[in-house]
């Protein structure tokens, strides 16, 4: 498979998986990593990353990235214009993992649209940025920073 990696906004590359083979890595659990490549050690750690949007925070050597992926799907879409076919109403969120409350990013009567950050979940070790995957209107928080969620667990009531 084929992507196109955007590092911080700035720097593109393509990335295959027959790079990807030719890296020497080790899991260091709790999301960390060592590899070596090139006959260059790295170490790397990921501390936030949404599947759905296929964006990562990562740490290597100290150094923090954000990194963008885009796959030839993701390309074709964007070339049709298809990604502004339409927006639809927002739905009440749930937790979709047990996990800790890191951060709120919305209050009630708040207007949010597609891809704004809700909250912040802690799972595993890792931070998972819950975005909006629609527009809508909150209505009520039901949960609290600091504390833990059970899966399916209502989070933000929508209007």
């Amino acid at each position: 498979m084929k992507y196109k990696a955007q590092i911080n906004n700035h720097f593109e590359f393509e990335l295959t998986s027959d790079m990807l083979q030719s890296v020497d890595m080790v899991s260091n659990g709790q999301q960390s990593f060592h590899f070596v490549e090139q006959g260059q050690s790295y170490k790397a750690k990921i501390v936030a990353a949404d599947f759905e949007s296929k964006t990562f925070e990562i740490i290597v050597n100290g150094r923090n990235y954000s990194v963008q992926l885009e796959d030839a799907f993701d390309r074709l879409v964007s070339e049709l214009g298809l990604e502004i076919v339409s927006s639809h109403k927002l739905k009440d969120i749930k937790a979709p993992m047990p996990g800790l409350v890191l951060d709120i990013a919305v209050e009630p009567g708040q207007e949010v649209q597609k891809g704004d950050k809700l909250l912040i979940l802690e799972a595993m070790k890792m931070e998972n940025v819950i975005k909006s995957d629609g527009e809508g209107k909150v209505k009520a928080v039901h949960i609290n920073k600091g504390l833990p969620v059970d899966k399916g667990q209502l989070l933000i009531e929508m209007e």
